[in-house]
């Protein structure tokens, strides 16, 4: 589906295996919430990696994957300024996310890519 925005960024990280259902739990339903509310947000797509492979030149090639962060949100913005916004600031302190989940993430990631074809 195309996006409808010229500004993503976006969070990748893993989490330690123990503590993976609190993480979804509150990424789902306070995380993800909280930071949707900022002024600027307009969606938000989380993804898991799921191991699989492709063709290319006759050949089947695993997609990347090892190394890479399990775990992807995406957050379709106005513009990257958002992030900026105490709004934003304020958002991503709420709740069970900084005590109960943020230190036992790791391999984290984060980049603002901007859209140039969404067809």
């Amino acid at each position: 589906m195309p996006l409808k925005t010229r500004y993503v960024f976006i969070a990748s990280m893993d989490v330690q295996p123990d503590k993976e259902a609190l993480f979804n739990e509150v990424y789902d339903t306070e995380h993800v919430p909280y930071l949707s509310k900022v002024k600027g947000v307009l969606a938000v797509t989380r993804l898991k990696t799921e191991p699989a492979a492709f063709q290319l030149g006759g050949e089947r090639k695993p997609l990347a994957g090892e190394g890479m962060p399990r775990y992807a949100a995406i957050y379709e913005l106005e513009s990257p300024e958002v992030l900026l916004s105490k709004e934003w600031a304020e958002a991503g302190e709420k709740g069970r996310w900084v005590k109960e989940v943020r230190p036992y993430t790791f391999n984290r990631s984060h980049v603002v890519r901007k859209v140039i074809g969404s067809f």
